[in-house]
């Protein structure tokens, strides 16, 4: 028998399918909205329009938007918001400040919740280092995130693989400062991050990171605040773009 919120989910593939059976797992009901894609024909007007009644006839409370990043996600977020639902956007997060703001404020004025799926922020591990480092300065934090498949969406490894480690790094321990990042696609898979010699290694990673998400997220629709939500997404955002910056004026020295 379903229990909690209703959720639809916006998109189609592999991920949107992990979504769907983790949700089952959870006892959750589901409702796909696969027409996701923006037609050219369409002004944004007419498309945000298209999806907020998709999203009214599926009677859900939470828009879950399993699609790849681009200016369609934060049409999603409006639609969704249209329609009062509380969403969850995967990584990475493109807008700009300014846009992340405007979001900010209307979710805050129609009292919804926006999350951004950084499940791997919910390790053990990593609230053992909340608990013990937040605060702590003169850290240096590295990581390295590489996985044996392909490029699926066309992102750069750092900006997809990358946002994983520095949300690791802004939430837990937000004063280290950031020593080396490595991030591959069809590689070995190996996942870790380090701050001296204390490694989480969460390569073969068993923890029910999605459900422990989704039960924080859907706690956070009750009180609109958020641990994950778009003002540390951007925060996440801005970090990889000052340490890309980094490694190119790095490698115009060599």
């Amino acid at each position: 028998m379903a229990k909690g919120p209703l959720y639809a989910i916006l998109g189609r593939g592999q991920w949107a399918a992990t979504v769907e059976r983790m949700l089952a797992g959870e006892q959750r009901k589901v409702a796909q909205v696969e027409n996701t894609r923006k037609e050219w024909t369409e002004s944004e007007d007419q498309y945000v329009g298209r999806i907020a009644d998709e999203l009214r006839a599926a009677h859900a409370q939470i828009a879950w938007l399993c699609v790849p990043p681009g200016p369609h996600v934060t049409c999603m977020i409006e639609a969704a918001s249209k329609t009062g639902l509380h969403t969850i956007v995967e990584k990475p997060w493109t807008a700009s400040r300014a846009e992340t703001a405007r979001l900010v404020a209307s979710a805050r004025a129609k009292k919804i919740a926006i999350g951004i799926d950084f499940e791997y922020c919910l390790l053990d591990e990593v609230q053992a280092w909340r608990a013990r480092f937040h605060e702590s300065a003169g850290l240096r934090f590295g990581g390295r995130f590489h996985v044996s498949r392909p490029d699926r969406l066309g992102l750069p490894a750092l900006d997809n693989l990358g946002t994983h480690l520095l949300a690791i790094q802004r939430y837990a321990v937000p004063r280290a400062a950031i020593a080396e990042l490595s991030c591959a696609y069809s590689s070995k898979d190996e996942r870790r991050v380090w701050i001296a010699s204390d490694t989480v290694d969460f390569t073969h990673n068993r923890q029910p990171l999605l459900q422990r998400f989704v039960k924080q997220f859907e706690a956070a629709t009750e009180v609109r605040e958020f641990d994950f939500g778009l003002e540390f997404a951007q925060e996440v955002a801005e970090a990889l773009t000052k340490y890309r910056g980094r490694q190119t004026a790095e490698s115009r020295e060599l």
